[in-house]
């Protein structure tokens, strides 16, 4: 293999893994970093904290790739996914799952490094990843199915840092998937009119002509959730200013949804890194002036 072929290999591989596009890495790390942010007081084990940052990143790479080559009939069809390294034939599905086994037993020797309570939550983890795809053939709401796969972390990082799962976790999982429905109904309001040609499920397509609505009520839960989540554990005022900041960037986004254009609802989804990225400084001011 030449130089040149190895290279525009790892491009590939790159690409399939969307290391090219890391939005999905930070919507999955922010709820990651909330939870340790408060499991450790303010003051998480920075061990444990590379642990997760390095497995967020390995088991969206994987989840991607799981994606891939579950939908590769399906994403030749959409305009948006043609082009993907599976659907146009550049990675064969064998290829793809190799890549999978090697990118999950990475994140098991580093969940090894962590308690016995972890490690048995990192199996719910891993079947969720497993079968999120599936959940597009029948599920209504797959949006919520992936907010739990993406949330499952908080529960983890909890049970990492003080080996149990206080009920604050569970408060903060139910935002985090509240949230998932409301950035990726955005995403899959891009797709939607692919979507039912080929028969994939949505929540763009379930909530219909109130997605919009169904959204911003999903943003309202989620920063509902977080206010009694500030309450219940005596935050400071600055926790909240923060918050009121994430609100401002949710009515932003309505803007960009609220006609339904195609470009509007992508820079929409986008911008929810800057929602979480909103929360985690919020809890961080928090911890500083408290």
């Amino acid at each position: 293999m030449t130089l040149q072929q190895l290279s525009h290999k790892i491009n590939t591989y790159e690409r399939l893994m969307r290391l090219d596009k890391p939005i999905g890495i930070l919507l999955l790390l922010w709820p990651t970093l909330w939870a340790l942010l408060i499991a450790g007081n303010g003051k998480p084990d920075w061990i444990i904290v590379l642990i997760f940052v390095t497995g967020v990143i390995l088991m969206r790479s994987a989840g991607c790739v799981i994606n891939d080559i579950a939908d590769n009939q399906y994403d030749r069809h959409v305009e948006r996914t043609q082009h993907r390294p599976i659907a146009n034939h550049e990675v064969s599905k064998k290829e793809a799952s190799i890549l999978v086994v090697v990118l999950l037993l990475l994140a098991l020797s580093l969940v090894s490094l962590l308690n016995l309570y972890t490690i048995k939550i990192s199996v719910i983890a891993l079947f969720l990843a497993l079968t999120y795809p599936l959940t597009k053939r029948f599920f209504a709401l797959p949006q919520a199915y992936l907010g739990l796969a993406f949330g499952v972390s908080i529960p983890m990082a909890f049970a990492a840092i003080n080996d149990y799962i206080p009920p604050i976790a569970w408060v903060l999982l139910a935002a985090n998937v509240c949230w998932a429905i409301a950035y990726d109904t955005e995403y899959a309001m891009v797709d939607r009119e692919d979507d039912l040609k080929i028969g994939i499920r949505s929540s763009a397509i379930t909530f219909g002509r109130f997605d919009v609505t169904a959204i911003m009520l999903c943003y309202t839960l989620t920063l509902s959730l977080l206010t009694y989540v500030g309450y219940t554990l005596k935050m400071h005022w600055a926790y909240y200013l923060g918050l009121l900041a994430a609100c401002s960037i949710a009515c932003y986004h309505y803007t960009l949804i609220k006609n339904r254009d195609k470009t509007g609802c992508f820079n929409a989804f986008l911008g929810n890194h800057w929602f979480g990225l909103t929360v985690g400084l919020s809890l961080c001011a928090h911890y500083v002036v408290r």
